[in-house]
């Protein structure tokens, strides 16, 4: 039977399945470039072990900045059946993960959900997390209702023109709080355990970019205003310029410092106190993973 793509809001309408590729470059079968103990997410979520992260090859959004690109733009990975990707959580629950982290997942929701509940019917335990750019589909959203137990979610932009420019989505910021909206719906109130790892909730993340300081005040004032108490905010000053970048001069440079502080404290003046911020150093290529195939 023939499967039109629709797991994204692109709606591409190919035949993956008969090896035709969409925006997000990637195959029916699931493609994975690494699946390890990871340390550098979200205090909440790497905790003293380690998240069990796996990066899935391919993306819906295919942002011009992006730092993984060998991976993202489906360069990278190696192909598994969704029977091994359950193993592989297992295996990650076994080295100690203090979750299962799925990242850039979109594009292989329906496959990824069969493989959770695989998994948990072999004993997987720890917590499910979901990150991802937040350009989601509501209705496979709801297909995941019970399966994710935290969503760690990128919310990019207010403005459409700029998402146009920088992910050809110019309906992101729509697309982006009808997905949120549903994540919060399922995830409604951020619990934590004894030692402060969350077990449930919603994350948000908002990665400044430069010269693009008002449209992040935005984003920071509707995620407050919207949800409150009811998400973490998690901001981002880790930008890395990556390449030339000839057709976008206003992102060759990092973000300054201090632009990045006047967005913590919008944030703290108007209310924001369930939140994440970065300490510098984090811009540098050293903190992009090697897409090695390990534990895959």
């Amino acid at each position: 039977m023939a499967e039109f793509c629709t797991a994204c809001p692109r709606a591409c309408g190919v035949r993956r399945d008969v090896g035709e590729l969409g925006v997000c470059k990637s195959p029916a079968s699931l493609r994975v470039g690494r699946a390890a103990l990871h340390m550098w997410e979200e205090p909440c979520i790497s905790g003293s072990r380690g998240s069990g992260t796996v990066f899935f090859s391919g993306c819906n959004l295919g942002c011009v900045y992006c730092q993984n690109k060998d991976i993202s733009r489906g360069a990278s990975g190696k192909e598994i059946t969704i029977d091994r990707l359950a193993e592989i959580f297992g295996e990650l629950q076994l080295k100690g993960a203090e979750n299962i982290n799925l990242v850039t997942p979109t594009h292989y929701v329906y496959s990824i959900a069969e493989a959770i509940v695989k998994a948990k019917k072999r004993g997987l335990k720890i917590p499910v997390v979901y990150n991802c750019g937040g350009y989601e589909s509501v209705k496979a959203l709801k297909y995941l209702d019970g399966l994710i137990d935290i969503y760690l979610t990128d919310f990019k932009y207010a403005d459409p023109q700029i998402a146009l420019r920088y992910s050809g989505a110019e309906d992101y910021p729509e697309i982006a709080k009808k997905a949120l909206l549903e994540m919060v719906r399922q995830c409604p109130q951020p619990l934590f355990d004894k030692r402060g790892i969350m077990t449930k909730g919603v994350i948000v993340r908002h990665l400044l970019l430069p010269n693009r300081f008002e449209d992040a005040k935005k984003i920071v004032r509707y995620l407050y205003d919207t949800y409150q108490n009811k998400i973490y905010l998690s901001l981002m000053n880790q930008y890395t310029p990556v390449g030339e970048m000839k057709e976008y001069p206003e992102l060759r440079r990092p973000v300054h410092r201090y632009e990045y502080d006047r967005l913590v404290d919008f944030a703290v003046n108007i209310g924001v106190e369930q939140g994440f911020i970065q300490e510098e150093g984090t811009v540098a290529e050293s903190f992009i993973p090697v897409f090695d195939g390990e534990g895959v």
